[in-house]
C-alpha cells in the first residue's frame, strides 16, 4: 500500500503528498542515493527499507554534508 515492493521504495501515492519539513518544497526522487531531495535548501532525506525518513536531524545536504543536525 505505501511502498512499491517490486524495488522497496515508497509508492507513487505517497511521494506526492510528501513535502520537505524545512520549507515545505516538493521532493526529487534520487534512487541513486536512496533518498529524497529537496531542491530548495538541499537537503537529502534517506529512504531506508522503503521508508522515507522525514526528520531534519536525519537528513544530510546533497553535497554529502550534514545539513539538518547540530553534530559539530
Amino acid at each position: 500500500m505505501g511502498l512499491d515492493s517490486e524495488n522497496d521504495w515508497p509508492a507513487p501515492e505517497l511521494l506526492e503528498i510528501l513535502v520537505c519539513p524545512a520549507d515545505k518544497s516538493s521532493l526529487i526522487e534520487r534512487r541513486d542515493v536512496s533518498g529524497l531531495e529537496c531542491p530548495k535548501c538541499g537537503r537529502l532525506y534517506p529512504v531506508r527499507g522503503g521508508i522515507p525518513i522525514m526528520l531534519l536531524d536525519e537528513a544530510v545536504s546533497a553535497a554529502g554534508e550534514g545539513a539538518g543536525g547540530d553534530s559539530a
